[in-house]
């Protein structure tokens, strides 16, 4: 089953459809999405069982159990936990910039594979975790794991993926992110409830599975024929792999787009010196805004903390990881719709109706935590409830807009002499901020209560203004000839060079 397409640029066609061959390479690179899920989701979940927190954060489990008058905002505010769940994003922040080069030296595929194996050395170590620097060597591992994964996968979705449809195959990483988290999260539901305590070693251990997919899978992923044709100057066998992913044997116009870009690209010593250049600056200032935007939506507050933060307001520990699993539901199901609509209604269009929903849904919860919870006791059923609906309709928001959007606009806009750094970029500050984030927001949310709500609200507002004025639209346009939307738009085109 194909579905046939032609793609208009500059006067010219792509053919092609999607194929069956297409489909399962995608599928099986997406997993790399699964890992990090996984990861967002079991983090969170194993931090708020009283199990782990005894073993690993004594401190923390005396502070939540014994101490009464601490307030409801600070009892797991600790360094140390925070640095377990942190500790990754360093770690895969370092790992980017090694993976840009051996993305760009060897090929999207060999990442992709470095990718899993880490991840699985990681999975073993936190599985088997007896003291606190064994689970937090483990997290490192799984760092260096997402950091390969997430330089590669989204690239490789989108040189693989056709133009038409570039954006519902790329947001398949965000949705295999959800898939990642929901498991997480649903396993975390039925470990705690091991009376023997050990159910968090079973949470940790279950990411070897994913890893496991990914890693045999890579050993068989074709390579994009964006990168053969880029480290190979064998053209004959990039345009064989570009008529088996297209279903065509009409591929020409597209094959001598991609051996121009190569060209260019093959002139390029110094990618990370070559995209400071002028010509380049809106993909450089793209590279660091959105995925910059994409953590100060505030989502991993949620991700992380989801089961903390429905322990605050007043669930127990089983309904608070229930709770979690909802939310889980809900942002995966909101992805998915993104992926059957971006291409239609476009990239701008879900980035600003996602900006708006998020804002009203935060400020409510925030008012409603500020006016409701003080630093002892709970908030009503009714009105927890009522957080967790409005918790609800943000991840929505951000399922549809934000989350697969930040990875796809960045890994499309890059022309291929720039492609690995620009996308090393991008990995590098979501891992910056996602560190920032995971390690301050419990501190933050200790001394700023319910205010915390209105910070993140008050980004969003920044963030949609971003893309209304700045963003220009980048649906149906094929990957070798983005830079044309640059020319075009309003501000960029006094900046780049016509």
């Amino acid at each position: 089953m194909a579905v046939g397409l032609a793609i208009a640029g500059e006067g010219r066609q792509y053919n092609g459809r999607i194929t069956r061959f297409v489909v399962l390479s995608c599928m099986m690179a997406a997993m790399g999405g699964v890992l990090f899920g996984y990861d967002i989701g079991i983090s969170g979940g194993v931090t708020s069982m009283e199990s782990f927190l005894k073993k690993f954060f004594p401190e923390v489990y005396t502070k939540m159990k014994k101490d009464t008058k601490i307030s409801n905002y600070c009892k797991y505010d600790s360094q140390l936990l925070t640095s377990f769940t942190s500790s990754l994003y360093v770690a895969g922040l370092v790992a980017t910039f090694f993976a840009s080069s051996v993305t760009r030296a060897l090929g999207r595929m060999p990442s992709i594979l470095a990718g899993g194996a880490a991840f699985l050395a990681g999975a073993a170590l936190g599985g088997a975790a007896f003291n606190v620097y064994m689970l937090i060597l483990g997290r490192v591992l799984l760092g260096v794991g997402v950091g390969f994964a997430n330089q590669a996968v989204p690239l490789y979705l989108s040189e693989m993926a056709p133009p038409k449809y570039r954006g519902a195959i790329n947001n398949g990483f965000q949705f295999s992110i959800g898939i990642g988290a929901l498991s997480a999260n649903i396993i975390n539901f039925g470990t705690e409830k091991i009376k023997a305590g050990w159910g968090w070693r079973i949470s940790l251990a279950m990411a070897a599975v994913p890893a496991s997919i990914l890693t045999l899978g890579a050993l068989f992923l074709p390579e994009t024929p964006n990168s053969l044709i880029q480290r190979s100057s064998d053209h004959h066998k990039a345009k064989q792999m570009l008529q088996r992913v297209r279903g065509t044997n009409d591929v020409q116009v597209e094959l001598d787009d991609l051996i121009k870009a190569s060209s260019i690209s093959k002139t390029i010593e110094h990618p990370f010196k070559k995209i400071l250049e002028r010509k380049y600056r809106p993909q450089l200032v793209m590279a660091i805004a959105i995925p910059f935007f994409q953590q100060v939506t505030g989502i991993n507050v949620i991700a992380f903390y989801a089961p903390i933060l429905f322990r605050t307001i007043g669930l127990g520990e089983s309904a608070s990881l229930l709770s979690a699993i909802m939310t889980g539901i809900v942002g995966t199901g909101s992805t998915f719709i993104s992926m059957l609509i971006v291409d239609k209604l476009g990239r701008r269009t879900l980035f600003i109706i996602g900006g708006i929903q998020m804002f009203i849904s935060q400020i409510m919860v925030g008012g409603i935590m500020a006016a409701q919870l003080g630093d002892q006791g709970g908030i009503g059923k009714g009105y927890s409830y009522l957080v967790l609906i409005l918790i609800g309709v943000y991840v929505a928001g951000f399922g549809w807009s934000w989350g697969p959007l930040g990875w796809l606009v960045p890994s499309e806009i890059f022309p291929l002499e720039i492609r690995s750094a620009g996308q090393s970029i991008t990995v590098a500050v979501s891992f910056i901020f996602t560190f920032v984030v995971a390690q301050t927001f419990l501190a933050m949310l200790c001394h700023f209560k319910a205010v915390i709500f209105f910070f993140f609200g008050v980004w969003v507002v920044v963030m949609t203004a971003f893309v209304y004025f700045l963003l220009p639209e980048t649906k149906n346009m094929p990957i070798e000839q983005m830079d044309r939307i640059w020319r075009e738009h309003w501000f960029w085109n006094r900046i780049v060079e016509k």
